[in-house]
This record gives structure tokens, sequence and C-alpha cells, in this order.
């Protein structure tokens, strides 16, 4: 039974999370996490301004924004007319179901991937943001799945320090914390769990 989970709001931020079904890898090999953000791409990107992420092997962590009702509303490649709360669901949805479809294809195996429903938290204080930001990015470490989170390849922190990401809105993230330089000194600091 689906437990009841707020609607997503156009123009307001979240963290959102999921993880593999009984904690099943999401990601099998190295070629399912460029194929996944591709597919992120295609159906988030119209729909919110990603400012964070990082893909584990069977969980990932997302900071967006999603935008302002007037732009989701313009998407057209819907029949009907529905409010941006639902167009912003359907495209998570797809996303998850295109690439377990895919996974279930390429892997010879059937059934869900994705635990439902995925988390949300909404961020209503700008100032959680920078923290979400580093919690994000301290999350391979946090795992165990490397001894360096800078190194970590399927996370947003390099790219918003190098700036070369169609994905992100880099410099939204940058002016959060004042500068490059300011950014990369906060993640110097271990994060806190988040409790907000």
């Amino acid at each position: 039974m689906k437990k009841n989970i707020p609607p997503l709001f156009p123009d307001t931020h979240y963290h959102i999370y999921n993880r593999g079904i009984n904690k099943e890898n999401l990601f099998k090999e190295k070629s399912n996490y460029p194929y996944f953000l591709k597919l992120y791409f295609k159906y988030i990107d119209p729909i919110a301004y990603t400012h964070s992420y990082c893909l584990l092997k069977n969980h990932f962590h997302l900071l967006i924004k999603t935008k302002d009702d007037e732009i989701i509303k313009n998407i057209r490649i819907f029949e009907k007319d529905y409010d941006s709360s639902q167009i912003i669901s359907m495209q998570f949805s797809h996303l998850f179901n295109s690439y377990a479809q895919a996974i279930n294809k390429y892997f010879l195996r059937t059934g869900g991937l994705f635990e439902t429903p995925f988390r949300r938290i909404e961020i209503a204080e700008e100032s959680h943001l920078m923290q979400i930001v580093r919690y994000i990015h301290y999350n391979p470490e946090k795992h165990s799945f490397s001894n360096n989170f800078t190194n970590y390849p399927y996370s947003s922190y390099r790219h918003l320090i190098n700036g070369k990401s169609k994905l992100l809105d880099t410099k939204t993230v940058l002016q959060w914390f004042g500068s490059k330089e300011d950014f990369i000194a906060y993640h110097t600091e271990r994060p806190a769990e988040i409790n907000f």
C-alpha cells in the first residue's frame, strides 16, 4: 500500500532520494550511471532546476527546485490538461519507469526496481540548501563507496567546480556559497545528519 505523500509543487526546493527495491542495486554497471543521467535530463530538466546530485550503487540523492507553474504547464507533451503537480509527478514516473524497463531488458530481470513512493522533503529554509548540497556530496564517504568524496565520479561536486554541466544550475549553487572557493571550503567540514 502506498504511503500518503505530499504532492510536488512548482517553484519549490526538494531533497529527493530513493533506493532500489529490497535494497537491490540500481546501478549494476558503470554505464548505468550516465544512462540514468541522460534519462534524468530528458524528463526532469523540463520541470526542475538541478542543484546537486549523487548516484550511489543502491540509492541516489537530488536537490532540485521545481520550475514555476507557467513553465511547467507549457510542457506540450501531454494530451490532457494536467496541473503542475501532476506533470511533475508524471515526469519522475517516466524517469523511473524508463530506467527500470531498460535495466530489466538488459539484465533479463522483471518487476519493480525502485521503492515507491520515492522520498521527498520540501526545503522551506534557504539556510538549509548549502547543508543539503554538502550532505549529498558526502554520501559516497558516508556509505563507504569512496574514501574521498571529491573524487567520486557520480556526483555533482566536480561538475559544480568546473562549471561544465548542462544538467546543473551551477551559477545559483555557487551564489549560495559566495564563490567557488567558498563552496570548496564549506565542503571541508563533515556534514551533520539532515533532520529538517
